[in-house]
């Protein structure tokens, strides 16, 4: 398995997507109900399997990553060829960014002396989408970018 085992809520949400996945195997209902019953490990296959399809499939139209935390946040376009980062900390210890209290100071300071900034890219390792798996697995989050967007808009003007 490539990435990680889709959750039962998730595999629940994709119950018609992974019929279909079982169809193209020509595996019947009743046969999968034989294979669960009968061949738990060969299922448990299947679901890793659908699982890394159904990861490839997000991973491939991923183009915005944001990860948050009390004091930074990291901000992340996905292009083909690399990662951009645009990466904000804020030093004012009594600001927490994960907050809606904090997140608001954040939008009216944002160019005080207390936030401080950053930007990089990197190019992808050989697997692009186990690069973007990654952050994920950090705590990132799919985002449609609208920070990123307003940030690089900032950098530009300045």
């Amino acid at each position: 398995m490539k990435y990680t085992r889709l959750t039962k809520e998730q595999l629940e949400e994709l119950h018609p997507e992974f019929i279909n996945f079982l169809a193209t195997q020509s595996i019947t209902g009743d046969e999968w109900d034989s294979i669960k019953r009968d061949k738990p490990k060969v299922a448990e296959e299947e679901i890793d399997v659908f699982s890394d399809l159904v990861w490839e499939g997000v991973l491939n139209k991923v183009s915005y990553l944001e990860n948050i935390s009390n004091t930074q946040m990291h901000l992340f376009f996905l292009t083909d060829k690399e990662m951009k980062l645009i990466s904000v900390k804020v030093t004012n210890p009594n600001i927490d960014l994960t907050t809606q209290v904090g997140f608001d100071w954040f939008k009216k300071n944002w160019q005080s002396d207390f936030v401080e900034y950053l930007t990089a890219s990197k190019a992808y390792t050989d697997d692009r989408n186990l690069d973007k798996f990654l952050l994920l697995q950090q705590g990132a989050v799919i985002t449609k970018g609208d920070l990123y967007q307003w940030f690089e808009k900032v950098i530009e003007t300045s």
